[in-house]
């Protein structure tokens, strides 16, 4: 492994997997890079709550997303990677979960992926699209996945 991405979340699960990617990474010398995706639902929630809190006097920009979410994969790193000997890289988008992971991933040169996923009925990843799933069949390279 040269180069990691390890996709961070709220949950303890998320936290720890970070952590062991960060473990792993410094133990074999590699890059690591921090990523949170804010998905377009969540961007535009805080959109509209922006706008009712300011009653329309003030935006939230795709560009103040992606900085909370850089902001944000920054704050899980200082938290669950302050004791690890390793420098890291945090990145924030907003989109598509599975898609963008995959997309940093190749645009970074990450070479392994760590994500959390979620436990997820048959039916309901038959609905509604699992996307660890998705980076798991379409990423050209190892991923580790911890669920809940």
């Amino acid at each position: 492994m040269d180069h990691a991405l390890a996709v961070v979340g709220p949950t303890e699960t998320a936290k720890t997997l970070t952590r062991e990617a960060g473990e792993l990474a410094a133990g074999v010398d590699a890059d690591l890079t921090l990523l949170h995706v804010a998905d377009e639902d969540e961007y535009d929630e805080q959109r509209k709550q922006l706008a009712e809190v300011t009653r329309g006097d003030s935006t939230y920009s795709v560009g103040q997303a992606v900085e909370g979410a850089r902001a944000y994969a920054a704050d899980i790193g200082r938290e669950v990677l302050e004791d690890v000997d390793i420098d890291y890289e945090a990145v924030g988008t907003v989109g598509d979960r599975a898609e963008t992971v995959l997309s940093e991933a190749r645009k970074r040169g990450c070479d392994h992926v760590f994500i959390a996923g979620r436990k997820r009925s048959p039916t309901g990843k038959a609905l509604f699209g699992d996307d660890t799933q998705r980076i798991i069949l379409d990423a050209e390279k190892p991923v580790t996945v911890v669920t809940e």
